[in-house]
């Protein structure tokens, strides 16, 4: 699977903060008190795993930020399917510098390979189904663009980037409104053609409330498998004449109850476990 990754402008300012968080007032006193200046090292990213790769750029930018004499080749680009043993790069170049940047760039790509990985695991169970498994804004701090594109290494899909690219009025901005109706005809006011917009309705009463207005998307919060199965009939009766909308799911969403949720017709499945709770994926930097 072939994914593009992000640019280096976004990833190095990332990379270099944590560089900084690491080496600390006086950086690597332990390779510099014993690793001579001019020791050079050769490496290997192995994982340790079964999964998906995600983050090898940002392992890259760690070690050439550190000395750009680095030499970095990529063997599994992000989204390759890894195996234990398998390399996913080697690193070679002066031992002082690689090993200052070896937690950083494992950290990242550890992280993010989890993130990968987790979402794969989500998507398969999909397998064959129309539906989408998307990421949510449930990111960790300063990481949103990272996670966000691991999970597309997984074959998952990304949800809004933040609070500027598409409109999604949730329960308390309804409450502050006043209404499912009062907050729809607010949003198609105050934006242009081109945003999308998305409510938030936790009842089929809401969501028929809804229907009028011709959201572009419905999210669906907490329904039973009944009530989903409901909502997909009721979208679809009343698309022709308000048009058609996507059907969200989100909460409750695991492993065990995804594919039963995706079965009863939703287009998209918004799953906050992929970011905040994707497991770390073990991958070590190895001597050879």
């Amino acid at each position: 699977m072939y994914i593009t990754g992000l640019p280096d402008l976004l990833i190095e300012p990332i990379v270099r903060d944590a560089l900084l968080e690491d080496l600390g007032r006086a950086g690597d006193v332990t390779a510099s008190a014993v690793i001579q200046p001019k020791a050079r090292f050769k490496a290997e990213f192995r994982a340790r795993k079964t999964g998906i790769s995600a983050g090898i750029d940002c392992a890259r930018l760690a070690m050439t930020i550190m000395d750009p004499q680095i030499r970095f080749e990529t063997l599994l680009p992000d989204g390759s399917e890894i195996k234990p043993g398998d390399v996913i790069a080697r690193v070679e170049g002066k031992a002082r510098a690689i090993l200052a940047a070896e937690r950083v760039a494992l950290n990242l790509l550890c992280h993010l390979s989890g993130v990968a990985t987790l979402t794969s695991d989500y998507v398969k169970v999909v397998e064959g189904l129309k539906t989408k498994i998307a990421c949510t804004r449930k990111t960790l701090p300063l990481l949103r663009g990272l996670q966000k594109h691991a999970v597309k290494c997984g074959g998952g899909h990304n949800h809004r980037y933040g609070l500027d690219d598409a409109i999604l009025i949730k329960d308390n901005h309804i409450a502050i409104c006043g209404g499912v109706g009062e907050a729809m005809e607010r949003a198609k006011a105050g934006v242009g053609h081109t945003m999308k917009i998305e409510i938030e309705v936790d009842s089929l009463a809401q969501l028929k409330q809804a229907l009028p207005y011709g959201p572009d998307v419905l999210l669906l919060d907490n329904f039973t498998l009944d009530m989903y199965a409901e909502a997909v009939k009721l979208a679809a009766n009343s698309a022709e004449t308000y048009g058609k909308t996507i059907l969200e799911a989100s909460g409750g969403v695991n492993l065990e109850t995804v594919r039963a949720i995706a079965e009863a017709g939703v287009d998209v499945i918004s799953v906050g476990a992929l970011t905040h709770s994707a497991p770390n994926f073990d991958i070590g930097l190895d001597a050879v």
